[in-house]
C-alpha cells in the first residue's frame, strides 16, 4: 500500500518553522468517498501521540477509510510536534488545516458549512483547542486560505486531554480548553473510557460539563472498557459501537445533509380523542437526513410542536407513534393502564408549512 499524497498547508515555510524536513512541514492527506454515497460532509482527522509522534494508522488512515464508507470526506493532518515545537504550533496547523479544507471544499464536493474535526488523545486536545480558539478569517489577507474561517462545524474529541492543569501533567503543553468554552463553541460528540489509565475520563467530563453549561448541543459516551489508544475499537465489540453512535449523532444533528430543517406542528388522536402519553417519531427515508421526535400527551389535546432546530427535513418519512401510558397526568396509586407500549405507523410526505394530522383509530 502506498501513502496518500501529502499537501503542505503553506506554499512556503510554515510560520515558526525550524527547518524544512518532514517534521517541519504540516500537511494534509485527502481521502474522498465514492461519489455515489458522498453526502457532502467533511472531517479533519487528527491522530494522537502525545505531541511527540502520530498514530497515523489506527487514529488516522483507518478512521478516514471508515468516514469514507459512510459518505464523508476525510482529511488526515500531519501537525508539528515536540520536542521541536510547542502545542501552539500544532494549534496554528489545525487552524490552517480547517481553512485549507474550506478553501478547496468545492473542488472536493464538500459543503463548507458541514466540516467537523475529530481527534484522538493529543489530537483530541488539538481538536478542542481549535474548537475554542477559532476565528472567522482575515478578509483583508492576500492569501485566499487565510480569508476562510477556521471554526469546525462540530467537534469529536476522543479520549482527549482537554486540561493539562487538571491532569497534572504537561500543563504548559496541554493548554486548558474547557475554560474557553462558550455559546459559540461548536457542537460536540465526546468519547472516553473508564479504563483509560493514560488520560483519565474526568477530562471528557470537564469538557462535556463546560459545553452543557454554555448551552452547546453535545453528547457524551464513557465506555466501561477500553484502554487508551483504542482507535475505532477493533476487536472489542462493545467499544467498536462508538463509531456508529458518532454516525447517528452526526445524522441526528443534521451534519450529513444540506437540506434545511423546519418547524413541524400537528395533532395525533385515536378515534377522535387524545391519547395519554406518547412519543411521535419521524424517520426519513433519506439515509442522511435527521430523525425528528417529540413527546405529546392528553393535556395538550394531542397537539405537538417540533422546533426548527430539531425538526425534520422535507421528503418522505415513516411516522411512528409510541403509546406509553393511558394515564396522563400520572397518579400516585400505582395502577397499570397498558401492559405493553403500543405502536402505530404511517407514511407521510413532510413539507415546510404543512401540519401533520393523523387519527390512529381505535386503541
Amino acid at each position: 500500500m502506498t501513502n496518500a499524497t501529502l499537501m503542505p498547508l503553506w506554499d512556503g515555510s510554515a510560520p515558526g518553522a525550524l527547518g524544512n524536513g518532514p517534521l517541519d512541514v504540516p500537511a494534509l492527506s485527502t481521502h474522498l468517498p465514492d461519489p455515489s454515497i458522498a453526502n457532502g460532509a467533511g472531517v479533519l482527522v487528527c491522530p494522537g501521540g502525545g505531541y511527540r509522534v502520530l498514530a497515523s494508522d489506527h487514529e488516522g488512515l483507518q478512521v478516514a477509510r471508515w468516514l469514507n464508507r459512510v459518505g464523508i470526506a476525510a482529511y488526515v493532518l500531519r501537525y508539528r510536534l515536540g520536542e521541536r515545537y510547542h502545542s501552539e504550533a500544532s494549534l496554528l496547523d489545525g487552524q490552517r488545516a480547517m481553512r485549507s479544507i474550506r478553501d478547496r471544499a468545492a473542488q472536493d464536493g464538500v459543503d463548507p458549512n458541514r466540516i467537523g474535526m475529530l481527534g484522538f488523545s493529543a489530537g483530541g486536545h488539538l481538536t478542542a483547542n481549535v474548537g475554542t480558539r477559532w476565528d472567522h478569517g482575515d478578509p483583508s489577507s492576500s492569501d485566499p486560505v487565510e480569508r476562510e474561517s477556521c471554526r469546525p462545524d462540530f467537534l469529536v474529541p476522543v479520549y482527549a486531554v482537554v486540561n493539562g492543569v487538571v491532569r497534572g501533567r504537561k500543563a504548559d503543553e496541554y493548554v486548558p480548553a474547557d475554560p474557553r468554552v462558550d455559546a459559540t463553541t461548536p457542537p460536540a460528540f465526546v468519547m472516553h473510557t473508564h479504563e483509560d489509565s493514560i488520560v483519565p475520563a474526568n477530562q471528557a467530563l470537564l469538557f462535556y460539563d463546560a459545553l452543557r453549561r454554555a448551552g452547546v448541543q453535545s453528547e457524551l459516551h464513557v465506555f466501561g472498557y477500553g484502554e487508551h489508544g483504542a482507535g475505532l475499537g477493533a476487536g472489542d465489540p462493545d467499544l467498536a459501537a462508538w463509531p456508529d453512535l458518532l454516525h447517528n449523532w452526526m445524522r441526528r444533528s443534521g451534519f450529513l445533509t444540506p437540506k434545511p430543517r423546519f418547524r413541524l406542528t400537528g395533532r395525533i388522536t385515536a378515534g377522535g380523542a387524545p391519547l395519554g402519553m406518547c412519543w411521535v417519531t419521524f424517520r426519513p427515508h433519506d439515509p442522511n437526513a435527521p430523525l425528528a421526535r417529540q413527546k405529546f400527551n392528553r393535556t395538550s389535546d394531542g397537539h405537538f410542536e417540533i422546533s426548527a432546530v430539531d425538526g425534520p427535513t422535507a421528503g418522505p418519512h415513516t411516522c411512528e407513534v409510541h403509546y406509553l401510558s393511558d394515564r396522563y397526568p400520572h397518579a400516585g396509586d400505582g395502577a397499570y393502564t397498558l401492559e405493553d407500549s403500543r405502536s402505530f405507523t404511517c407514511e407521510a410526505l413532510l413539507a415546510d408549512g404543512d401540519a401533520f394530522v393523523w387519527d390512529v383509530g381505535a386503541t
